[in-house]
């Protein structure tokens, strides 16, 4: 990765690490190198952030002083500028939002014209033209300068687009949904009201200041709360950009993506629609997910974490359902990105389809325990773990001592001296004690005594 460009386009503190001056390069510089010197419009979209509104006008400048067009779609989720990306035949789309972080952040975040997120080499490209400028030289003038077309018709084109992803409505069912003050906040309640769901909604008045404040996908027990309150049938939490969905059953039992997959990958198995009867998840995807898929002839493929890693894996062999256990859950069939309104809509469907609860749904698949335990380690040795002898053979007799009903994954920190230490296993009773003991052990081969826990 870039200086600028991380594994979610560029994020910081907004008008302090992310200031409208480099919002303003940011766009001039991306439409530059995405339009390869031909006209053409950019569609942008932003979440409820205060900042959102300084950060929209300074990148919609930048891409105007190329001579590109902005479709400005205002208010809507990341996935919903993925696919009027497509839909308006525009070279890309661009969201400004940081999604599930605090306020104080934002970020802007590019999508091709195909609503993929931009290859390494092209965000790559843009930074060059970022941190040098003056080699933009295209300056338009008069009529070749580009203008702001307001769109007011966004949302409701990703609605109608979502609500043919579905054959069924929603009558009967009491939904809960908590929309974090985000993204969905006007459109996840309506969309539901027009599938003839009965709703109870929280945290659907954003003042620009409280987008994921206690609430949504990171803090699934307020929707739990109200399920429990409301004796609704399902909840659904979104976060800041509503790319993910946390869910909750009748009885205030969380629903990760992981049991997603099962409910949503063994519904397209019935109906013949899971290509290769295979699902993509990460190296964090749980045990769980392994054992129920091989159980009912399914399969799963692993990726990096992250959902780019899985969208790859998906477009290079055909799969159409992958995701991660934060809720990123993938329907290419449908779209190009995370979706979390989509997912709540396909997981709801299921429900009515095979007419049974949630919960008698999600046990299908059980959760292996789990613990994460952080090694503190020399920075520059964090990607060692693996050239240590000691700490190879530690892992090896660990993993022997499951007899293939665990398993340890390591991940080194992208920002901080750290190696995550997860332990997964069938008993949890010893987990916690073998983390512990690993990242002990860690930390003697890879650090200081001085950074000992």
């Amino acid at each position: 990765m870039g200086k600028l460009f991380g594994t979610d386009g560029v994020r910081g503190i907004a008008n302090d690490e992310l200031t409208p001056e480099l919002a303003f390069k940011i766009g001039r510089a991306g439409a530059f190198v995405l339009s390869n010197g031909e006209s053409g419009q950019i569609v942008v979209g932003r979440d409820t952030r205060k900042s959102g509104d300084m950060l929209e006008a300074a990148l919609i400048a930048g891409i105007c002083s190329v001579g590109l067009d902005v479709i400005s779609v205002g208010i809507v989720p990341t996935p919903a500028v993925a696919y009027l990306t497509r839909k308006y035949n525009a070279i890309s789309g661009i969201v400004i939002s940081a999604s599930h972080n605090p306020v104080e952040y934002n970020g802007i975040k590019f999508f091709n014209e195909s609503g993929y997120k931009l290859n390494d080499d092209v965000e790559e490209k843009i930074e060059e033209f970022i941190f040098a400028p003056e080699t933009v030289e295209y300056r338009p003038i008069a009529g070749d300068i580009g203008k702001r077309i307001v769109v007011d018709d966004g949302a409701r084109d990703y609605m109608d687009h979502l609500k043919k992803s579905i054959n069924t409505d929603f009558s009967g069912l009491k939904i809960a949904v908590d929309c974090g003050n985000g993204a969905v906040y006007e459109i996840a309640p309506k969309l539901l009201k027009e599938l003839n769901a009965e709703i109870v909604v929280i945290n659907y008045e954003p003042n620009g200041v409280n987008i994921n404040v206690n609430c949504g996908s990171t803090n699934p027990d307020m929707v739990k709360d109200l399920v429990l309150k409301t004796n609704a049938d399902i909840g659904l939490s979104f976060d800041g950009d509503a790319d993910r969905l946390i869910a909750v059953d009748e009885c205030g039992n969380i629903v990760d993506g992981d049991h997603v997959l099962a409910i949503c990958g063994s519904q397209l198995k019935r109906k013949g629609k899971l290509s290769k009867d295979t699902v993509v998840g990460t190296v964090m995807t749980n045990m769980g997910l392994d054992v129920y898929l091989k159980e009912n002839n399914m399969n799963v493929v692993k990726t990096k974490v992250g959902d780019r890693y899985v969208i790859e894996e998906m477009l290079k062999n055909g799969y159409v359902l992958g995701g991660e256990q934060s809720g990123h859950i993938i329907f290419l069939e449908h779209n190009t990105t995370g979706d979390g309104l989509l997912t709540a809509l396909q997981l709801i469907s299921v429900v009515k389809d095979t007419r049974k609860k949630l919960s008698q749904l999600s046990s299908m698949m059980t959760s292996f325990p789990q613990v994460l335990v952080n090694a503190k380690v020399k920075s520059e040795l964090k990607y060692s773990y693996l050239e240590d002898e000691t700490i190879k053979n530690e892992i090896e007799k660990i993993e022997e001592r499951f007899h293939g009903e665990g398993r340890v994954v390591i991940r080194p920190s992208g920002t901080e001296p750290l190696v995550r230490v997860m332990i997964e296993a069938k008993d949890e009773k010893e987990i916690l004690n073998v983390a512990t003991d690993l990242a002990n052990l860690i930390e003697e081969r890879l650090g200081d005594s001085s950074l000992a826990l």
